[in-house]
């Protein structure tokens, strides 16, 4: 991304005749025509010749010194300049085109009262008028491009909000990868210590279940179908390591398949149910996952009849790894949610803990 900010103080010029600006001479030159007909005496095309000519002049000079000279000195305003030559070039503009609009004349026209009065007039209109329509031209240039500006600064803006919310998501989802891998190892380093026989077929099944998982780790963002596969794995790969401690069952409707949610979401809430819940009970429990839709709303649960709440407060569990896990878990559904995403935990009775998500029903795209 092209992180660089524009510097230039000044619009970029336009063309000195660009349509715009000519529109602008035309349509002042024929309201003045208007107002002067009444009271001129001549030929009604001589107004509108005069009054262009003098109007485009003034263009002229407004264009030429937006570019020349290309360095003013730090205590003139290009703006300042453009303005005040644009008013001293409208006497010699006029006496220009009166002298070339009398050539047919047998009088020069300088002598004759209602010419020169009609010089006058012009001269005294253009150093009325053309200054305050250069000033709105340079006032409507510089305020385009001030909201140029502005569209390109809240552009990068967001482009750099938004790289900072994938590398806090990356951060984020950085700090669950090793943290899931290291105590599923940790588990098969307890089979291996003691000598149970289950340890191979534990370490194949967590070689397949890694063959699998592990391409979808570094991925944004992933369905709750994968999400499930990846659950049933962990699951069965605990229960061959307790299996007269742990059961479970999944449960998802069809229709939830494919909503779209941040990588190990499920397993987060998974793990921490078999790590803080059956893993510490003497008598294990069963883990239940639940997955439904609900008013275009996706909920999610993780419910186990382990040691439950308070046991795990007791212990000082909850500050050592249930917490941790489930607080990073929140922080990224709310940041790839924008906050609209909960997480509910609540104790069960006689003992037990269960964990709901509630975050919107976002399907993945079909193309």
């Amino acid at each position: 991304m092209n992180s660089e900010l524009p510097v230039s103080p000044l619009p970029k010029p336009q063309a000195v005749f660009a349509w715009q600006r000519v529109r602008v001479v035309l349509v002042a030159s024929f309201v003045l025509t208007l107002l002067w007909l009444p009271i001129f005496h001549a030929s009604w095309i001589l107004p509108p010749i005069r009054l262009v000519f003098v109007g485009l002049t003034q263009l002229l000079v407004f264009g030429l010194f937006e570019r020349w000279p290309r360095r003013l000195p730090a205590w003139m305003a290009r703006w300042v300049l453009q303005v005040s030559m644009v008013a001293m070039v409208v006497p010699f503009a006029t006496v220009f085109i009166y002298s070339l609009t009398t050539l047919t004349s047998p009088d020069v026209w300088i002598l004759d009262d209602k010419k020169t009065l009609g010089c006058v007039h012009l001269t005294i209109a253009g150093l009325l008028i053309s200054p305050w329509i250069a000033m709105s031209a340079l006032y409507r240039q510089i305020s385009g491009h001030a909201q140029k500006q502005a569209l390109s600064f809240e552009l990068i803006r967001s482009e750099l909000a938004r790289d900072a919310l994938d590398s806090r998501l990356r951060l984020l989802q950085a700090q669950v990868e090793p943290h899931f891998l290291f105590n599923t190892l940790a588990n098969v380093r307890e089979l291996v210590d003691l000598g149970s026989s289950q340890a191979s077929t534990v370490l194949n099944s967590l070689i397949a279940y890694l063959r699998a998982a592990v391409p979808n780790l570094n991925e944004a963002a992933t369905t709750l179908e994968q999400e499930l596969i990846m659950v049933r794995a962990y699951l069965e790969l605990m229960h061959m390591r307790m299996p007269d401690r742990l059961q479970f069952s999944i449960n998802a409707d069809d229709a939830t398949l494919r909503i779209i949610c941040p990588p190990m979401t499920l397993l987060t809430l998974v793990e921490n149910a078999v790590r803080h819940g059956i893993d510490p009970s003497e008598v294990g429990g069963q883990i239940d996952v639940t997955v439904r839709l609900e008013d275009g709303r996706c909920l999610a649960s993780v419910s186990d009849t382990g040691i439950g709440l308070a046991q795990n407060a007791r212990s000082n569990q909850m500050s050592k790894g249930l917490g941790t896990g489930l607080a990073n878990l929140r922080e990224r559904m709310q940041l790839v949610f924008a906050g609209d995403a909960q997480l509910s935990l609540t104790g069960l009775e006689p003992h037990g803990f269960s964990a709901e998500l509630n975050f919107p029903a976002k399907l993945e795209s079909s193309e």
